[in-house]
């Protein structure tokens, strides 16, 4: 691993390249994932700068191709990548951490403070009008024509059901209501877990927050399959919650030509 990135050996590779243990892993941040048929599977994460060739790629260009159980290990791995890269130094005194239990802890040697992996709710929701009408948006860290639900983490004393219906009315002013939880999936960009709802709207009429959406309005599942087929509006890969909401309102696959080309501007 290349912070979340990984190599791999071809263009088309459905599989991580797993491998017996070299002794230049050592040189690498190695933390323990679990067993694979009784065997030890560990992740050797390596400083980003190193990944210099087009053969390192990361979890949204790979999750369409590989298999389902290496998805599954890349997300824990970039996950915990994405958590070390950030965890130098204690945030109680300052003083710098060591890693223990095998990558999933760091300990302060200055105060004792033992630091763990933290994951942050997300909600993340397809809005639903009287006209059984989808609303989707574009945030100004969309690249290019991407939309996609909207989406906005949990705030702390907050129910998921308040923070839906907190997040449409801040972003598009769209009150809500009959939010029901659909799916959940991990999500480490950086370290979320996306909590699916769907809701209904109440009113129609959207007033955009322009600090978050660049571009919001409402599809038909015509329109929107029209839109997606001419290039128009590119939907969110599939190996994120974000389509499985899209296609769930829809009624099954969406297919468009550029599957891999909706990106986030870092």
């Amino acid at each position: 691993m290349y912070g979340e990135r990984v190599r791999l050996t071809g263009a088309a590779a459905t599989r991580l390249p797993l491998r017996e243990p070299r002794p230049a892993d050592e040189d690498g941040l190695v933390v323990f994932l679990g067993e694979i048929d009784g065997a030890d599977l560990v992740c050797v994460i390596r400083d980003r700068a190193d990944a210099d060739d087009d053969q390192v790629v990361g979890l949204r260009q790979l999750g369409a191709q590989l298999h389902a159980d290496d998805v599954s290990i890349l997300v824990t791995a970039a996950g915990i990548a994405n958590w070390h890269a950030t965890q130098g130094f204690c945030s109680f005194c300052g003083h710098r951490t060591v890693i223990t239990e095998a990558g999933w802890a760091r300990h302060c040697n200055g105060c004792g403070k033992d630091h763990y992996p933290r994951t942050d709710p997300a909600v993340i929701m397809s809005v639903i009008d009287d006209d059984d009408r989808i609303l989707l948006a574009r945030g100004h860290n969309f690249a290019g024509k991407g939309m996609s639900v909207l989406a906005g983490f949990v705030e702390p004393g907050e129910s998921l059901e308040a923070a839906v219906a907190r997040e449409v009315m801040e972003e598009v002013g769209v009150p809500i209501t009959d939010a029901r939880f659909l799916d959940n999936q991990p999500w480490p960009f950086p370290s979320s877990l996306m909590i699916g709802y769907t809701c209904h709207a109440t009113e129609t009429e959207l007033t955009i927050d322009p600090g978050e959406i660049a571009r919001a309005r409402w599809f038909s599942r015509e329109e929107l399959a029209t839109c997606v087929a001419e290039g128009d509006v590119l939907l969110s890969p599939r190996l994120s919650i974000a389509r499985h909401l899209i296609e769930h309102w829809y009624g099954g696959p969406i297919e468009q030509p550029a599957e891999a080309a909706f990106l986030r501007r870092s």
